[in-house]
């Protein structure tokens, strides 16, 4: 067990294309959430004999959300039960610019975070505005400035494209905006309508005009140029590192490794065993409380599932699915489990074989939805 995944479900705003488990920050039982999480947390790891945890990723929700103080609770109780003894390699908090505080960056830096993620999406205040996020491109510049000051050097921001009313011009600016920025990592993910979000609802009321699909084929196309141009080295489907800062917590998840899942609605992989937890705040703590989990759902991943995971979590590194690493986890050639497969997606010009791994090819990458399907084997 080498990653855990902590959820902070609160937001003091909630944006308009966000699916993810959260509740508004006021009127919520937050520092009986932050003992529960512990508890959960230790309940955990008293039954593993040793935690060589490597990463820790803080996300939400928006864990900036909570009070300098709340952080500092937290982080304690994540020092006394997750890292007793070990050395993590990457320490990662989620942040909104605007919410991070001198304070509150101060109580992170002192508790061993070393990595910001931060959710920019746009570097337009208009096209902020209409996605329903409260910060403006000002509080970024404020953000990283602080976060230098004070010391942390390895920061990500997410920008987003396919946004209702964003141009290919604006998605450029927001580019070139970060990359005068000193950030050692991009996230780029286009926009997807969600169920139950603000614009699910609209685009049902034919109220939510998107570009169409050839322009947002075009953004990405851009980013993935720009990124090479600027030296960012593109390490999976949407994300791009100077060589030596990618995000080693997710890449526990596109490696198909075991990971905790913390916090109401947090997903998790432990010993073959993929488990949810239980969304709702109040019931999240009540299940802690009486059994020290709140285990939804658990499900025995089989030998066929894993081998799916492998492919389409794989496929979406830059590196692909090495054939190597295959055989050493499945006890078979990947040749004999997907050759078919593998030969047709060649054919169409989507995967590459370079004889080592396969991978999506630029053609691919563009299509990697109807890739990953192909190799689903139920």
């Amino acid at each position: 067990m080498q990653s855990a995944y902590i959820h902070i479900p609160f937001c003091h705003h909630i944006c308009h294309y966000c699916d993810f488990n959260k509740v508004f920050f006021k009127q919520q039982p937050v520092d009986e959430y932050i003992e529960m999480l512990i508890n959960e947390m230790r309940h955990a790891t008293a039954q593993r004999k040793q935690n060589m945890l490597k990463t820790i990723f803080i996300g939400g929700g928006t864990p900036t959300a909570l009070t300098a103080k709340q952080l500092d609770r937290l982080l304690e109780g994540i020092a006394i039960e997750l890292l007793p003894t070990n050395e993590l390699i990457e320490f990662a908090v989620e942040a909104n610019p605007g919410e991070l505080t001198s304070e509150k960056l101060h109580v992170l830096k002192n508790a061993g975070v070393n990595r910001l993620s931060i959710g920019v999406q746009s570097f337009n205040d208009e096209l902020l505005n209409k996605i329903g996020r409260v910060h403006r491109r000002d509080d970024v510049f404020r953000t990283i400035n602080q976060a230098e000051q004070i010391g942390f050097e390895n920061m990500s921001i997410d920008l987003m494209y396919g946004l209702p009313g964003q141009t290919v011009e604006d998605f450029k600016e927001s580019l070139e905006i970060g990359f005068g920025l000193n950030v050692k990592h991009f996230s780029a993910y286009s926009l997807i309508i969600e169920p139950k979000t603000v614009f699910y609802n609209l685009m049902q009321k034919g109220r939510l005009s998107l570009p169409p699909q050839e322009l947002e084929a075009q953004m990405y196309e851009i980013a993935m140029e720009e990124m090479e141009k600027h030296g960012f080295a593109q390490y999976e489907i949407s994300n791009y590192a100077i060589p030596g800062f990618e995000s080693f917590h997710n890449l526990t998840y596109w490696n198909n490794v075991d990971y905790y899942g913390f916090g109401a609605g947090a997903h998790g992989y432990v010993d073959g065993v993929r488990t949810s937890n239980i969304g709702p705040v109040k019931k999240y703590i009540d299940s802690v409380k009486e059994k020290g989990n709140a285990y939804n759902s658990e499900h025995v991943v089989s030998l066929n599932e894993k081998m799916e995971e492998e492919m389409f979590l794989g496929l979406r590194k830059t590196a692909g699915v090495n054939k190597e690493e295959f055989y050493n986890k499945f006890s078979i050639e990947l040749e004999c489990q997907f050759g078919d497969k593998i030969k047709k997606q060649v054919e169409l010009g989507l995967i590459k074989d370079d004889g080592v791994a396969i991978k999506l090819t630029h053609k691919g990458k563009l299509l990697g939805n109807e890739v990953f399907q192909e190799f689903l084997l139920s």
